[in-house]
């Protein structure tokens, strides 16, 4: 494994957030990183609210979080919880304000149901909810984001994960290598082309994608273009956005500037580089 990304695919206006949060992205365990990408690591002191906005990744997340410590009221999540998040299929906006702490786990594309075995990923989908409904034992909130050290938490991410005893599972392992070939090939364009390729049929592909993805291909090949695009918005001040376009398998600059604005909420015009 090459460690975790250092990209910032996916993160809307990515300068902003990093003057307001301080982000970090941590290597799990060795037994860990066939299935996980990485951990992230977030935390602010604010003196005024400020809202971060995502497009997702075609991966759940694993979200110990802890928000408070202003100069407003304690809230009862104060001491932190876990959520299991699965796969945003809309912009995720987070509206954080005073002091706090997110320890989050981004499993690789394929690699949750190991964690999970009993449903199909695609049940998670669009769901954020207590960790604790989904994993046994209990997610222990207080030990990840208790700790002043980092390295402690991160050390306690990896003992509760190790815990939950991932097994190795082929079909896991080809649903992972796929979802990597899409994001790294721009030649993969269409769904029936990457079945072939595979030797599959695309129904069959579609329930590889939705027992162990949690969303369809092409949702897959079109939100990883969106990423590459987003990126390219706001680092490249002289995009040629129909030779992307034509880059990203789309057939004109129009259905780009569409799959882009109805994602992100403006078009990519909207984004200059800083």
């Amino acid at each position: 494994m090459a460690g975790p990304r250092r990209d910032t695919r996916g993160i809307v206006d990515a300068p902003s957030l990093f003057t307001q949060v301080r982000f970090r992205r941590r290597e799990p365990a060795a037994g860990l990183r066939p299935y996980l990408e990485h951990y992230w690591l977030i935390d602010w002191d604010l003196s005024e609210p400020y809202a971060s906005h995502l497009v997702p990744h075609p991966s759940v997340n694993l979200v110990f979080q802890r928000y408070g410590g202003g100069d407003g009221p304690a809230r009862a999540e104060d001491a932190g919880f876990a959520e299991v998040s699965g796969i945003g299929l809309e912009l995720f906006t987070q509206k954080l304000e005073g002091r706090g702490r997110v320890c989050g786990v981004q499993f690789r594309p394929g690699g949750f149901r190991q964690f999970a075995p009993d449903r199909p990923v695609s049940e998670w989908t669009g769901r954020r909810l207590p960790a604790d409904e989904v994993f046994t034992p209990p997610a222990p909130a207080s030990d990840v984001l208790g700790p002043a050290d980092e390295d402690a938490r991160v050390a306690a991410l990896d003992t509760y994960l190790l815990a939950l005893g991932p097994e190795p599972d082929p079909q896991a392992e080809r649903a992972m290598a796929l979802v990597d070939l899409v994001r790294t090939d721009r030649t993969v364009r269409r769904v029936d082309e990457l079945a072939r390729a595979e030797g599959l049929s695309s129904r069959s592909l579609q329930r590889l994608f939705a027992a162990y993805v949690g969303v369809g291909p092409k949702w897959v090949i079109l939100r990883y273009r969106i990423h590459e695009a987003l990126e390219r918005a706001e680092s490249d001040r002289r995009v040629d956005w129909a030779e992307l376009a034509a880059e990203l398998g789309y057939s004109d600059q129009a259905h780009l500037v569409r799959d882009f604005t109805a994602t992100v909420g403006v078009p990519p015009t909207a984004f200059a580089p800083r």
